[in-house]
């Protein structure tokens, strides 16, 4: 990863570069590289889930510009990193980036927690789905018994069909329901 920064002061506009690694220790580095050079302002690429270690470092450091790669890379002849580097410093110099959005710390992490249970209950009613319709290809109606393949009636159903039960019994309910 590259990082450079630039001064508005005409003579030192060549500004400084330096690379980092991705391990937390060198972001940590960059973090202090920057604070050491008195930067506030800080404009990354948004490219895959990469940025989100570096964002997630400086954040609470510096104004933070996640920017589309899409928006900045209509310049030619910028094929490298360090090319890209100074050329987001400059459009952040010159207030030419437009930021993505990035949702405050408190809702990422609700989001973090709710996407995996939001996998899981589309992948239960995905298999829910593939068993009733091996069920209906056996000739097995059970939808007209039980209105969930895998509910409280369905279940023991299912437990009969697989014992081979013809009586299947029903369902306890617990007490107080």
């Amino acid at each position: 990863m590259e990082a450079c920064y630039e001064w508005p002061e005409p003579e030192a506009r060549a500004g400084k570069k330096s690379h980092f690694r991705h391990e937390h220790g060198e972001l940590l580095a960059l973090r202090d590289w920057l604070a050491a050079h008195g930067m506030t302002h800080v404009a990354m690429e948004a490219t895959g889930v990469y940025w989100k270690p570096v964002y997630y470092v400086l954040e609470d450091d510096f104004a933070l510009l996640l920017v589309n790669a899409a928006h900045v890379k209509q310049v030619p002849g910028r094929k490298t990193d360090v090319a890209d580097c100074a050329w987001l410093a400059q459009l952040l110099e010159h207030g030419l980036l437009c930021p993505s959005f990035v949702p405050p710390r408190p809702i990422r992490e609700l989001r973090d927690l709710t996407r995996p249970r939001k996998s899981l209950i589309q992948e239960r009613t995905r298999m829910a789905n593939r068993l009733h319709k091996v069920l209906q290809d056996s000739g097995i109606k059970l939808s007209s018994a039980a209105t969930e393949v895998l509910g409280m009636s369905g279940r023991p159903m299912l437990s009969a069909l697989m014992s081979e039960t013809h009586r299947p019994q029903p369902a306890r309910r617990a007490a107080g329901n």
